[in-house]
């Protein structure tokens, strides 16, 4: 007899949600109760005993087909799927928003299912609660809205991480020691997701680009340009023409403005800064007091 554990589901647990889920993962292939029963990593006999009667309840209630005795497929169309955008709060929650629903879904941060900020995702709704938010949970991601990002690394030994200021990024991505690059701890760089396994708590990446260290002037600028997908590197040609304009302040420009050269004027800005938005003037003023006693 053996002596290896078995692993139990919870007692009174239905496992529709679970048997809809992985059915619609993996909509070509055809499931029996063993393989739902493996994936899930149960193996004793209530469990299983469970599975096959929610099986038969959810074929008969029409929500998946019985393509040969004994095995399932998830129904193609299926009112309670759907496309839409993944809108992340904060709080590691998100809403699912699609133009076919009234109102926006929630999804728990569980039900994410890797999910990231404007990915485009298919969402199974659950049954709606009376006076109650709708709740969904992320089937398959069908476009990643964007697979870099910028963050600052931190180097361990034999692997790194790169954690981003994006208050809606809600993992870190882990960088393997071969795809570090030049990069240095605690530099700002470009990290580009290539793969998130099932059973990873973060995706998996590779250093594209090292922007520089953290706090320099050009490394915060070239960050931003980044972080909304903005250009920060230039054809030469454009670099020529640039280098080629005057810049010189004409006469007739002058001439529309007030001249305020001559008065003395301070700013707060940093020195390096390329605009000057807080700045204010002073005029000295003297005043005379006439003793009339003396």
């Amino acid at each position: 007899m053996s002596n290896r554990p078995k692993k139990f589901g919870k007692k009174g647990k239905t496992f529709s949600e679970k048997i809809l889920k992985i059915l619609s993962q993996n909509a070509n292939k055809p499931y029996n109760y063993k393989q739902i029963a493996a994936i899930l990593e149960l193996d004793d006999t209530k469990s299983r005993n469970e599975i096959i009667k929610d099986l038969k309840i959810l074929a008969a209630q029409k929500v998946i087909i019985e393509t040969e005795p004994g095995k399932y497929l998830v129904k193609a169309i299926s009112q309670d799927y759907y496309e839409g955008t993944i809108d992340m709060t904060s709080r590691r929650t998100a809403f699912f928003i699609c133009p076919e629903l009234e109102e926006d879904v929630f999804i728990p941060t569980n039900n994410l299912n890797r999910a990231l900020d404007k990915d485009t995702v298919k969402v199974y709704i659950y049954n709606r609660r009376k006076g109650r938010r709708p709740e969904g949970e992320v089937i398959e991601i069908i476009e990643r809205a964007k697979t870099e990002f910028v963050g600052v690394i931190d180097i361990q030994k034999n692997f790194a991480f790169v954690s981003t200021a994006n208050p809606k990024m809600y993992t870190d991505i882990f960088i393997p020691k071969d795809k570090i690059g030049e990069a240095q701890q605690g530099d700002v760089v470009i990290a580009k997701i290539e793969d998130w396994p099932k059973k990873a708590d973060s995706p998996f990446g590779s250093i594209i680009k090292v922007l520089g260290k953290q706090g320099e002037h050009n490394t915060e600028i070239h960050a931003i340009l980044a972080e909304y997908g903005l250009p920060y590197d230039f054809p030469i040609e454009v670099e020529v023409f640039a280098q080629k304009l005057d810049t010189t302040i004409q006469e007739s420009e002058i001439k529309k403005r007030r001249d305020m050269r001559d008065t003395l004027t301070f700013t707060i800005d940093p020195k390096d800064a390329k605009d000057f938005e807080r700045q204010g003037i002073i005029k000295i003023f003297c005043i005379f007091w006439i003793d009339s006693e003396s």
